[in-house]
């Protein structure tokens, strides 16, 4: 299964117990992106929550998303873009407040960097302001609080929580709103003592389907990450699931797969795996027949400097360049020249097996370090691997040995992906 999207939840997921992201994590995350895998944060922090950790990733440099707000939220981590968004009426909120007027549930709503609360003190409450980094407004009603809004949605709440240590009479309060509002409201249990109401079918598997629609892929070429009942439907949505050891077990008999806790690095673990086998895959299966290539290139730059392919796949390419009077200097030392003639070559191969359909490489740049010397009568041998395979450039490193395995030159080569005319 090739993956293109990779979605994780953030508390409990991606980050550990000291709402930290590891160094493995960072590093594992940065790869799978330079690999062209495109990832998405999925949370039911508001937005600015979730933007702190998505620059720690780099989300913003790699075409990433955001999902905040449990799915209520869907924009582009580099552009701020929103691909999608409901909210919740808030011509509702005096029949929600009616509800559980006697709970002794507190209710709070997101606006703008304010957490709007009927108790600013609880303790729920301030831990959420303070991970956020917002500021707190005491209101006696959200219901009035929320008067003004009027029918712009755009003003809207993304969601109304509520808030009671009280597990039992939050379940309750569930199944009641469940029953009188259902294909009005959907709720999410999202923590023991957290119940949030949102706009009709929100959650982050309709987030995630969003982004499959806009990406253009199938559901079977995304992993998603999670921890808790809020991300059972995307576990099960996605072509591999994979909860945390952290989650609770009704969580873990949704996913595919557990991995180890967020404290140890479980997601990271997970996906160096699950890339790992992908890249074997691929290399079992996609390696290319070089005597045809080799056929065709008898007659170009290649076949006169007397190039052989050896080996050609999309994560690695190979061959042969003898050093004789077509590569050496006046000296008879293997010329420069040739050597990038030979890095260039094997890179735009790479690249070329690397594209889409319907995608084409040129190069960029080029640039080469020699640090040591090949002899007139010797054969050299150039190595090619990428360092990324983006949607709209590919860097390759190309080495160049001696026969008998001596380094001759490092190059770095840049190609343009672009779609053909």
């Amino acid at each position: 299964m090739n993956f293109k999207l990779l979605v994780l939840d953030v508390d409990g997921t991606l980050l550990n117990s000291s709402r930290e992201i590891s160094e493995r994590t960072i590093k594992t995350l940065k790869k799978v992106q330079q690999n062209g895998v495109r990832i998405a944060l999925a949370s039911g922090r508001p937005t600015s929550g979730v933007l702190p950790y998505a620059k720690a990733i780099d989300l913003d440099f790699n075409d990433g998303f955001i999902i905040s707000y449990n799915g209520a939220k869907v924009l582009e981590a580099s552009t701020g873009k929103v691909i999608f968004e409901r909210a919740i009426d808030p011509r509702l909120v005096p029949y929600l407040e009616k509800q559980v007027q006697r709970s002794g549930c507190v209710l709070a709503y997101y606006d703008g960097d304010e957490v709007v609360a009927t108790d600013i003190e609880n303790p729920h409450i301030v831990d959420e302001a303070q991970m956020n980094n917002m500021s707190l407004r005491q209101v006696d009603s959200i219901s009035e609080a929320m008067a003004d809004l009027g029918d712009d949605k755009a003003t809207w709440p993304t969601e109304v929580i509520l808030v009671n240590d009280n597990q039992q009479m939050l379940n309750g309060i569930d199944s009641h709103l469940q029953r009188h509002l259902n294909g009005v409201v959907d709720t999410i249990l999202s923590n023991p003592y957290y119940l949030e109401i949102v706009g009709y079918q929100v959650g982050k598997s309709h987030a995630m389907s969003a982004l499959v629609q806009k990406m253009g892929i199938n559901m079977d070429e995304v992993i998603a990450f999670g921890d808790g009942r809020a991300d059972i439907n995307m576990l099960q949505m996605a072509g591999v699931g994979i909860a945390m050891a952290n989650a609770p077990e009704e969580v873990k008999r949704c996913a595919d797969y557990t991995t180890l806790s967020n404290d140890e690095d479980g997601a990271a673990i997970a996906i160096e795996q699950a890339f790992e086998e992908e890249q074997e895959k691929h290399e079992d299966t996609e390696e290319v027949p070089v005597d045809v290539l080799n056929a065709q290139n008898k007659n170009t730059l290649m076949g006169t400097l007397g190039m052989q392919y050896t080996y050609a796949s999309p994560q690695r390419v190979e061959a042969t360049m003898p050093v004789d009077k077509r590569t050496r200097q006046p000296f008879g030392i293997l010329a420069g020249g040739a050597s990038l003639a030979l890095a260039e070559t094997l890179a735009g191969l790479g690249s070329m097996i690397a594209c889409k359909p319907g995608e084409m490489a040129v190069g960029m740049q080029i640039s080469g370090n020699h640090v040591s010397s090949a002899h007139d009568g010797d054969t050299v041998r150039g190595v090619a691997t990428p360092i990324h395979l983006g949607r709209s450039s590919h860097v390759w490193q190309v080495q160049v040995f001696t026969s008998t395995g001596k380094l001759v030159s490092t190059v770095m080569v840049t190609n343009s992906v672009m779609s053909k005319r």
